[in-house]
């Protein structure tokens, strides 16, 4: 054993002798080239390519660093020995980074790819005015040279798209609503967020699973669809109409798509947009990936079918009558305006994004906001059938089969009761299932009895679909031409058509007194003639 170590430090001495011995007889420019040249034949021999990608490029920020870092974090093909754990600032999952100097292995397409993440400390820098980090970071990608061509490009573009993925589910959603006014100024902004808590699922929301199953595929295949769109020429949005009585889960269901997105929500209060153009610039300072909600919009303004009433006539703007005034809030938003906000050009200023309008009662809504390319798919929100009552009942008290579950099959659907009023009976009676679900089938045996109110159905949400294309042209152009007129009128035109209007109505009066005197002298005249034939006669 002592011979090795003799040995070995025998050998220590020689390496150092000849490294002493070679920086004295080759100049450093030599001793460069020699070491390019070794490097060059090594990586001739090699079978794999190595890639640099360093945190900082220059003076800027290397996105695809940090895209490459939450990429192995999150990636499930993914093995190491030690790693970083940590949780970002409104992060809602625990992320893991690779150790400093460690190595991982990564897998795509069946393919093998080595990662190394480098830190080492940075020189000292002289003045700058943007700093630099003191640690130089970056990430050293290993990859077999006859898989480069085939998988480098696509592993890097999976990277990219699997990091945005990551940051969106991470990410704390917002609700946002509308500023009061809709102000658009410098000082405030159009729209107040909130975090968005809601946490109504598609598992937990009370619907027929076929149903739900039909919904849930086409949010996939939109959120999927930025190719499709692109190639057919379409802007990247969808509309969808939820309607049914009150108490059928509207809200729970835009609170499920937005969970299962992980879009934000755009709650817009139309009572406190004042015009056409403040509506679109709230539509533009909308982000992408993002609901925009329109609750009960047949309350929200005036937007029920053209074919129940006459639209206003301009003539009687400019004759001095009583002209279109908005609404009691300054309200003047019109159904054209909305029409555009959905449909218009200025919808497809942004991309990746859905609008759902809730109502109930269908008939009164316009048959022009109803087509497809604004609203795509229509939702009866229905009352509350066996399957989503099976939902409700594993929801609030954890069970699965019950001996009365024949008997609430059999009521359920005659019974016509919302969801709400079946999970208020559960809540009251969740820690005692028999007597909730029994409290709930005497709820149901009474409301069967009872007549209820009579709702549009699913099968028929519009009965007039279609409507003369003149017709609808002209409706929705009248509306403008009024807008415009009154817009033009000045005060002091106002002021003269009511004088108009005033001495008009005068003119009248005294014509009338005028022909009223006629007739009274001409009548008098007529008696007065007749009196001496009478006499004459007798």
């Amino acid at each position: 054993m002592r011979e090795i170590w003799t040995s070995l430090a025998s050998l220590m001495g020689v390496l150092a002798f000849s490294q002493t011995l070679l920086h004295a007889l080759l100049p450093p420019e030599l001793r460069y080239v020699l070491s390019r040249f070794i490097n060059h034949m090594l990586n001739w021999f090699s079978a794999y390519t190595y890639f640099d990608i360093m945190e900082v490029e220059g003076v800027n920020t290397n996105d695809l660093y940090s895209a490459v870092q939450l990429h192995l974090s999150n990636s499930p093909s993914i093995s190491a020995r030690r790693v970083n754990l940590s949780r970002a600032k409104n992060s809602s999952s625990f992320t893991f980074n690779l150790a400093n100097n460690d190595k991982i292995v990564d897998k795509y397409k069946g393919v093998s790819i080595w990662w190394e993440h480098h830190v080492t400390q940075r020189q000292n820098q002289s003045f700058s005015w943007r700093p630099l980090p003191e640690e130089k970071r970056g990430f050293v990608l290993c990859i077999h040279k006859n898989d480069k061509e085939r998988i480098l490009n696509s592993y890097l573009e999976h990277i990219m798209e699997h990091a945005l993925e990551i940051r969106r589910k991470n990410q704390e959603r917002l609700l946002y609503t509308n500023s009061k006014g809709g102000s658009m100024d410098s000082r405030t902004q159009p729209w107040e967020s909130v975090p968005f808590k809601h946490p109504s699922t598609f598992d937990t929301l009370a619907l027929d699973p076929a149903r739900k199953a039909e919904i849930i595929e086409d949010l996939e295949a939109f959120a999927k669809g930025k190719e499709f769109y692109q190639n057919t020429g379409r802007a990247w949005k969808r509309g969808y109409l939820l309607y049914g009585p009150p108490g059928t889960g509207k809200s729970s269901m835009i609170a499920a798509m937005a969970n299962h997105l992980g879009y934000d929500v755009y709650d817009l209060e139309l009572t406190d947009v004042h015009t056409n153009g403040e509506l679109r610039k709230l539509l533009i300072k909308t982000t992408n990936k993002s609901i925009i909600v329109i609750e009960d919009i047949d309350c929200s303004l005036n937007l029920s079918s053209r074919a129940k009433k006459p639209a206003a006539r301009v003539d009687s703007v400019m004759a001095g009558s009583p002209m279109h005034r908005p609404d009691e809030n300054n309200n003047s938003v019109t159904l054209s305006g909305l029409l555009n906000f959905t449909d218009g050009l200025w919808s497809c200023c942004g991309s990746e994004r859905i609008f759902v309008f809730t109502t109930n009662h269908v008939e009164k809504l316009d048959p022009a906001l109803l087509r497809s390319g604004r609203m795509d798919m229509h939702i009866f929100m229905s009352f509350c059938t066996f399957p989503a009552l099976k939902i409700l009942v594993k929801n609030y008290l954890g069970i699965d089969k019950h001996r009365l579950f024949p008997e609430l099959e059999q009521v359920t659907e005659d019974a016509r009761m919302t969801p709400a009023d079946a999970s208020e009976i559960l809540v009251k009676y969740r820690l005692n299932p028999t007597r909730a679900l029994e409290e709930l089938l005497e709820t149901f045996k009474a409301a069967k009895e009872k007549p209820n109110e009579s709702w549009a159905r699913e099968e028929n949400p519009n009965p007039n679909p279609v409507e003369d294309e003149e017709q609808e042209k002209r409706a929705l152009e009248t509306p403008k031409k009024t807008q415009l007129h009154e817009d033009f009128l000045t005060s002091a035109d106002r002021c003269q058509c009511q004088r108009n209007q005033q001495k008009e109505s005068e003119n009248g009066k005294d014509k009338d007194a005028e022909n009223k005197e006629k007739r009274n002298d001409q009548s008098g005249e007529q008696e007065g003639n007749d009196d001496p034939k009478m006499q004459k006669s007798k």
